[in-house]
């Protein structure tokens, strides 16, 4: 008996982590027309469609049924699911999840990560070296919920046109800061997204996320990390890793990479940059 990795489609990831897990799709809306996440629309088709949309898309959680369906063939082919779901404090999927696993027990666990994207992506990967070493269904999940208050992810935001058009901040503050290069940095912290500071041009921003990231905790670099950028192009978050070149060098031999998908991309807009890892012991 294996376990099954099952995660959500907002958990963003590298393609050998992806190529390992089953995904739960959400559903996007971009005014009357809905596409599911990964099947009719992928991350850059997405982007391409809010850089020319007026308003904001909204998404939607999978029914129950859905997790239901992923569940039955896992449990069919003898194996154990550990299911891994984006906060439920940003989503009703983790609810979704959790009733349809009431249907499996001592089958099928359902851990809150109580992040978002590349958060969910690490502990994810963490799962999945768990899962190699032998770890049964129930004692992975347990180790999960222990280890989520670890993660940490941390995003420097390029634009406040998509926090105004989302109603987070008003159009005046948009506009100042719009005058005066602000770049938010933000979190995810205790299932919900903060503010932590706001720099002036992405060079003094670069320089607070690194600030922010040793206020964190310092990076565990024995476990998993993963760098991120929203839209078309990752020149940003290029030159954020230039510019943080000595967080990593002597650390890893190469930085992963994943493009970070619509639920957090229709909030940050494009050019956004942000870093996933877990917090030093």
């Amino acid at each position: 008996m294996s376990v099954q990795i099952i995660v959500d489609s907002t958990t963003d990831m590298p393609p050998q982590v992806a190529s390992r897990v089953k995904v739960v799709p959400l559903t996007i809306h971009f005014g009357d027309k809905q596409y599911v996440s990964g099947v009719d629309i992928d991350a850059k088709k997405f982007y391409e469609m809010l850089v020319e949309s007026d308003t904001l898309p909204t998404t939607s959680q999978p029914t129950p049924m859905a997790f239901t369906e992923v569940f039955q063939q896992a449990v069919d082919a003898g194996d154990e699911v550990v299911c891994i779901t984006l906060s439920s404090k940003l989503s009703g999927t983790c609810q979704s999840a959790t009733i349809a696993a009431a249907d499996f027990p001592g089958k099928v666990f359902v851990v809150d990560s109580l992040t978002v994207t590349l958060g969910c992506g690490i502990l994810t990967e963490y799962a999945l070296s768990l899962a190699d070493k032998g770890m049964g269904a129930e004692e992975l999940a347990w180790k999960l919920m222990q280890k989520r208050e670890k993660v940490r992810l941390l995003a420097l935001l390029d634009t406040l046109e998509y926090l105004k058009k989302g109603g987070r901040i008003s159009s005046t503050v948009a506009f100042a800061g719009g005058l005066l290069n602000i770049k938010p940095v933000i979190c995810v912290d205790d299932g919900e997204v903060k503010m932590l500071g706001k720099a002036r041009g992405s060079k003094q921003g670069n320089n607070l996320l690194v600030q922010e990231i040793g206020k964190a905790g310092g990076v565990d670099f024995a476990k998993p990390l993963l760098l991120g950028y929203t839209g078309l192009s990752d020149t940003l978050l290029q030159k954020y890793i230039t510019d943080s070149a000595a967080l990593w060098e002597g650390k890893v031999d190469k930085l992963p990479i994943s493009i970070v998908g619509s639920v957090v991309g229709t909030h940050a807009g494009p050019g956004a940059v942000a870093v996933a890892f877990f917090a030093a012991e």
